[in-house]
């Protein structure tokens, strides 16, 4: 019997995938060499991911050898200063270039970025010793050694300021050691064997009730994870549920510089600006999958982008793409002239991502029921959106952040 290969008339192919790089005011026209360099080399690095990412996503797989290539190729440090493990330090535009153009080819990928650059690399570079950035800088920014920020706990997302996770030191601060008791969740890369950065309040000694950050390897005994399963988003990534049982770490596995909850919220800080890049990142995706599509999709014995209503829906998502663009490229400006708030980061956020989740609707929508195909990448990352809606702040915590700076009144508990 003669098998022939199935009749691409029968069930058509679309190309959604193809880059078209639109900026339609020309935000990013102007941008420095080095930074369109960066943005060259994300490029480059995604190109053809399409399918293996698809295949991922479905299966829950978590491909690590990408997230280590990333890493060989310096796009993991997130504007981070590596200077100390002679590579190369990003600006914060390339930074969120990288942050877009990866989280354009792949949600997970992207935030696999800001897991292990823009959370555990940040807080060693920000809070570290001389000592343990010299033992594990490096290692931490090309991904050799995986890195995940514990703080998020079962019971406090949002007001994560009241975690309960403690560190119980035994003996004094310089000899003695800490015994670390409690549970985190949703924290990327925290089964991966690499190291956690624990946040955990502090029972005894000077800073007794304070919140201070704690390197841990993964390897210890007492420290549990398990990957979190059935998740409906961000799924070629893996995050963890962490139970810390008399997890014994020595006084020096402590950062310095981590000595308060605002030093976590620093950190909080520098990558909410990230999200919003990546938000611009699977908008531009999104649109890119629309136009092609209505380009290639033929009904009524027309092309969909022949018909009034298309191509109203098309230039309603590249308006909202625009609007998402001017935004990071402004807020990005403020963040390296060091004039950029914590509010403005909020708002930057808070309208991306919210700008993004609209356009996946509408580019679903578009796609009729191709949307819906795993293969065509828009259903991928719809549901990206809604994690990174909801991590680094949810838009209800960012809107009371941006009130609090309007009006002057907290309206946090």
């Amino acid at each position: 019997m003669t098998h022939h290969a199935p009749d691409a008339s029968v069930d058509p192919i679309y190309d959604v995938s193809t880059a078209q790089d639109l900026d339609y005011y020309g935000v990013f026209d102007d941008l420095p060499a080095a930074d369109r360099q960066w943005w060259a080399r994300a490029r480059e690095f995604s190109a053809g991911l399409e399918t293996r990412m698809a295949q991922h996503w479905e299966h829950a797989e978590y491909p690590v050898d990408l997230v280590r290539k990333a890493g060989g190729l310096g796009l993991l440090t997130d504007g981070v200063d590596v200077s100390e493990a002679s590579m190369e330090t990003l600006s914060p535009m390339a930074a969120g270039l990288v942050n877009m153009e990866t989280s354009r080819a792949d949600g997970s990928l992207g935030t696999a970025l800001a897991v292990q650059g823009g959370l555990a690399l940040r807080t060693l570079a920000y809070f570290g010793s001389a000592d343990q950035k010299a033992e594990h800088l490096t290692k931490l920014a090309t991904a050799e050694t995986l890195g995940s920020f514990a703080l998020t706990e079962p019971t406090h997302g949002s007001d994560s300021v009241s975690l309960e996770t403690t560190a119980r030191l035994v003996g004094d601060e310089d000899s003695g050691y800490y015994v670390i008791n409690g549970a985190k969740k949703w924290i990327g890369n925290g089964a991966s064997g690499g190291l956690t950065f624990t946040w955990a309040r502090v029972v005894g000694g000077v800073h007794d009730g304070n919140v201070r950050c704690f390197l841990v390897d993964q390897d210890t005994r007492g420290y549990r994870a398990e990957v979190i399963q059935g998740k409906a988003s961000l799924r070629a990534i893996h995050q963890a549920l962490i139970q810390y049982e008399d997890v014994e770490v020595p006084a020096h596995a402590v950062l310095p510089g981590a000595k308060t909850f605002k030093d976590a919220s620093k950190v909080l800080f520098a990558t909410r600006l990230g999200v919003a890049w990546s938000a611009v990142g699977h908008a531009s995706a999104l649109v890119e999958a629309a136009l092609s599509y209505s380009k290639q999709r033929e009904q009524f014995s027309r092309p969909l982008a022949s018909f009034q209503l298309v191509q109203e829906r098309l230039t309603w998502m590249v308006s909202e793409l625009t609007s998402m663009q001017l935004h990071v490229r402004q807020v990005t400006e403020r963040d390296m002239a060091g004039t950029l708030t914590g509010p403005q980061a909020s708002l930057a956020k808070y309208h991306n991502t919210r700008k993004a989740r609209a356009i996946a609707q509408v580019a679903r929508d578009m796609l009729g029921g191709n949307g819906i195909l795993l293969k065509n990448k828009v259903p991928r990352h719809m549901a990206d959106i809604e994690a990174i809606h909801t991590y680094e702040g949810t838009e209800s915590v960012q809107s009371l952040i941006i009130g609090r700076d309007l009006t002057g009144y907290s309206a946090f508990a």
